[in-house]
């Protein structure tokens, strides 16, 4: 599919049962929600699915079920990266192979910590050892190592590394827009950043927030394509601080709880991550003006 159309993609959580095991029958029930709700693409098995966490089957089969059940509604991500650039180059041949999915985020290689030459090295060496398209992301928030624009620019030149998920900032993703080639997918990582960097000619945002917020996300970004800009910043505005509540406590704690309260049950999480207390669902509540 086209993801050049797909503006708000969705960084979708992964639904355990009781028993912590993948929810098949919850996640047909979350992906039906998130695409009558402003979705447009989804990543499964990103950092929001609990990636680390997830064996190498259970992935396999996550991604099977989410083709199956997205049924060719949307553009479908499935995240294949690691620390290691052996096991990621035959994790996503193997992902390559499922009928059905668009395209590969493979995140900057964490923990080793290398050097420019080396992250070019390594994302060069997927690309070149499948045909699936590869989406870079950078988070160096979770990583503690950042690919640089400069870097990012390099790698658009081969041919299957279609884009990126930027969560550098404006500065990274406004060079990253200019010099890359105009059919290069720059989307922001970062929520709060979905209006301006749509401004300065993003493809739009790999989101968390959407979430619970898709439909005003969508509607910002509509009006933003009509040229009403202070509507559009208006919505932004008054959506940032809501963003902002899914992410007081490590990710996805708050938009698990968040799911769950509108009865979309997406269960708990694995182990190192913990439920939000109290207090944090209180103040999720209180930030999305959903407290009674």
């Amino acid at each position: 599919m086209d993801l050049k159309k797909a503006r708000i993609i969705t960084a979708m959580t992964t639904p355990f049962d009781e028993e912590g095991l993948i929810d098949y029958g919850r996640l047909e029930k979350v992906i039906n929600f998130l695409l009558e709700n402003g979705t447009e693409g989804l990543v499964v098995g990103g950092t929001t699915g609990e990636s680390p966490t997830l064996t190498h089957d259970e992935k396999l089969n996550l991604y099977r079920k989410t083709v199956e059940l997205v049924a060719g509604r949307v553009p479908i991500i499935a995240g294949t990266g690691s620390f290691n650039t052996a096991e990621t180059i035959a994790f996503t041949k193997e992902v390559e192979t499922l009928t059905g999915i668009d395209a590969a985020l493979v995140v900057t290689p964490y923990y080793s910590k290398a050097n420019q030459a080396g992250l070019y090295a390594h994302f060069e060496a997927v690309a070149k050892n499948t045909k699936l398209p590869i989406i870079i992301y950078n988070v160096p928030g979770r990583t503690s190592v950042s690919i640089d624009p400069k870097t990012t620019i390099k790698l658009s030149l081969i041919e299957n590394i279609i884009g990126v998920k930027e969560c550098l900032g404006l500065d990274a993703l406004s060079e990253e827009i200019e010099n890359t080639p105009d059919d290069f997918l720059v989307y922001t990582g970062e929520d709060g950043n979905a209006f301006p960097a749509k401004c300065i000619g993003a493809t739009g945002v790999i989101s968390v927030a959407s979430h619970v917020l898709g439909n005003e996300m969508s509607e910002m970004y509509n009006l933003l394509q009509e040229g009403s800009m202070a509507q559009a910043a208006k919505i932004h505005r008054q959506i940032v601080p809501k963003m902002n509540s899914l992410f007081t406590v490590p990710s996805p704690a708050p938009v698990k709880f968040a799911l769950n309260y509108l009865g979309i049950n997406v269960g708990g999480l694995r182990l190192p991550l913990v439920p939000c207390t109290k207090a944090e669902e209180d103040y999720v509540l209180t930030e999305l003006n959903w407290k009674k």
